[in-house]
């Protein structure tokens, strides 16, 4: 273990997770520390990116799981170069131009939604007579089929 470590508090301190969060991380395999003698916890400084890659995805909408498997690709004995980090990014782009473009769509037509005072069932472009896109699944089937189409655009 280098001698350059941080300790459960200080690397809660720099990232900004909560050492229950960084404790969990560790359970789950996603960060690693090694132990002092008294069985203290000991964080190489390169864990902090981990974190900061964790909690970014996270963001995103990217399952631990996911994360998990994508910082399983990393190599184990040097800090992860910038390569490595675009590599396991680029998996995500098309979720972020898709998560992209849903809120975009969400923040044009909820602000004309509730700004433009029409109440009329027939020129809402929300209105789902009938609930008959529920055989197209759950969720917010009109906004998510512009969404879709706007992040293919």
């Amino acid at each position: 273990m280098s001698t350059d470590t941080l300790t459960i508090g200080e690397l809660s301190a720099r990232s900004g997770v909560a050492p229950s969060a960084l404790r969990y991380y560790e359970r789950l395999g996603l960060i690693r520390a090694g132990r002092t003698s008294g069985n203290q916890r000991r964080y190489d400084r390169a864990e902090l990116r981990r974190v900061a890659f964790i909690r970014i995805a996270q963001q995103v909408g990217v399952a631990l799981d996911e994360i998990a498997a994508a910082l399983a690709e990393l190599p184990d004995n040097r800090t992860p170069t910038r390569a490595d980090w675009s590599r396991l990014s680029a998996h995500w782009r098309t979720r972020l131009d898709e998560r992209i473009a849903l809120l975009e769509e969400l923040r044009d037509d909820l602000s004309e939604c509730i700004g433009c005072g029409c109440l009329s069932m027939q020129r809402c472009q929300l209105y789902n007579a009938g609930d008959r896109l529920s055989a197209d699944g759950s969720g917010p089937q009109l906004l998510m089929r512009r969404a879709a189409r706007r992040a293919a655009n």
